[in-house]
């Protein structure tokens, strides 16, 4: 390990096994963590064995049933004990979130308190699983549906959120009432480990949870396959989302998915030009791009789009590109250096096809998987960037005449998570907004996320949604019963 790994591990929350049924459980088959700032190697993590996924999958079953029979308000207070490790181990949760991830340190310190909302939102939730009388057809009967949890739920994380995204579904999985099998992106599995430590020290019962570093495909499919697993959640790519249902479909299960996003960003000319370029700039750069939320293609109306290109493109340049120790670094490393080959590619392709690079990406480190923010303007359908979701800093931008054609160029997409609108004709971004086949709409600001909010997207780009009222009722099924009254 890194020195710095070794300062993090001093705090006692890097774990490099894997947790099954509640203990610490190392395999001789080992994968390495490669910090993508420095490319040195973390940690050694334990490749889950399948015979110790059978062994989690079994246990969970067990603990499930006693916890679904406990009072709600004592697993309301399991998670608020777990939300109170999380927050009091903030700063060393996100020193490991930069270590493994990359993004800079303010920004994992956000995701940190990010995911401990989570896990304080759903055990609240555990109060509100409401069922409902319905009046009878029968003149002796009387009918009731309840909500019940679907049993074990498998939760499969991603590396750009590594925290946000385990408590978002583990919060919700254990506020229903099921018991919980992690498996986090092999990319980042120190984070979710961790958070499995705190969730030990809060009291969650003993084979509540289970995390399952390793081998994706193979873990996955065990996963996707094993009729005890009730529902599988999901955050990834639209590709293996699709992956992942075709596997599950012979044991039926229950599937909830945040896939792919390539959300369009439309800016008017009626909105304060230097308040647009800073929206601009917040939608698209958050975790270096790496975020399913990043404005991937910038819509300008054509009479304020080269005076919004140009002061854009100047404050893009003036983003610092460093480590995510350094407090003054912008955008941290790209997650591995496929990332960073995709957004030269796709750079590379907009230009060769007739777009004007404004600024380039070409990075002056060595060292590192490192790429540099990146403005290419008039863009259009035939280039990459325009289909393919970029999940990086390369900012795509183009320009409209009218409302028809923004709603028409926003539209022109497989995905549909989120959009972002910009005028301050409320009524323009109303009727824009009913137009648009997006999931999520925001309207004059950026940040729009939290537990409180239904996340999640229609066509490419998933099934159900996460937060909200909603996120619980993803881990269950509702249980009808008609009462014989005489």
């Amino acid at each position: 390990m890194t020195a710095l790994a070794e300062s993090v591990c001093g705090a006692g929350l890097i774990r490099t096994s894997a947790l099954v049924a509640g203990e610490w459980m190392q395999s001789e088959a080992r994968f390495e963590v490669v910090n993508p700032a420095t490319e040195e190697v973390i940690a050694s993590v334990s490749d889950t064995p399948s015979e110790d996924v059978s062994l989690a999958i079994a246990e969970a079953e067990k603990a499930q049933l006693a916890w679904w029979a406990t009072n709600p308000r004592h697993r309301e207070s399991v998670l608020n004990s777990w939300c109170d490790e999380v927050l009091s181990a903030k700063d060393v949760l996100a020193d490991i979130i930069v270590l493994e991830q990359g993004k800079p340190k303010f920004e994992a310190l956000g995701e940190v308190e990010y995911a401990a909302s989570f896990l304080r939102w759903f055990a609240a939730e555990t109060r509100r699983s409401y069922g409902k009388t319905i009046p009878s057809q029968f003149p002796d009967a009387q009918l009731i549906t309840t909500q019940v949890p679907v049993g074990v739920a498998a939760l499969i994380t991603p590396w750009n959120f590594p925290a946000a995204m385990l408590t978002r579904k583990a919060g919700a999985a254990l506020a229903a009432g099921c018991s919980v099998i992690a498996h986090p992106s092999p990319e980042t599995p120190l984070t979710a480990l961790a958070l499995g430590e705190l969730a030990i020290k809060a009291g969650l019962p003993k084979g509540l949870l289970s995390i399952l570093p390793g081998d994706s495909p193979r873990i996955v499919g065990h996963l996707c396959s094993d009729t005890r697993i009730g529902a599988i959640s999901f955050t990834g790519s639209t590709k293996v989302g699709s992956l992942i249902a075709s596997q599950s479909a012979p044991t039926m299960k229950k599937l909830s998915m945040e896939l792919g996003g390539h959300a369009p960003f439309i800016g008017f000319a009626d909105f304060e030009l230097p308040e647009l370029v800073d929206a601009a700039i917040n939608a698209k750069f958050q975790t270096s791009g790496q975020d399913c939320l990043a404005a991937n293609r910038i819509l300008i109306e054509e009479s304020i789009y080269e005076e919004f290109v140009t002061l854009f493109s100047q404050r893009v340049s003036e983003l610092r590109v460093g480590d995510g120790f350094d407090v003054r670094t912008d955008i941290g490393p790209l997650q591995n250096a496929a990332q960073v080959a995709r957004n030269r590619d796709q750079l590379e392709d907009a230009i060769a096809k007739g777009a004007r690079l404004i600024v380039d990406n070409a990075s002056s480190k060595s060292v590192g998987f490192f790429c540099g923010p990146a403005v290419v303007a008039d863009i259009d359908e035939s280039m990459e960037i325009w289909s393919e979701e970029t999940f990086g800093p390369v900012a795509a931008v183009r320009s409209f005449s009218s409302i028809e054609q923004a709603c028409a160029l926003a539209n022109d997409t497989c995905y549909g998570l989120a959009a972002y609108i910009f005028t301050r004709d409320i009524g323009k971004a109303l009727r824009l907004k009913n137009r648009l086949e997006f999931g999520m709409v925001a309207i004059n600001r950026v940040s729009i996320t939290g537990p409180e909010i239904p996340f999640g997207g229609v066509k490419m780009s998933g099934l159900g949604r996460e937060g909200a009222d909603q996120g619980m009722l993803e881990f269950m099924e509702t249980q009808y019963c008609c009462l014989q009254l005489t």
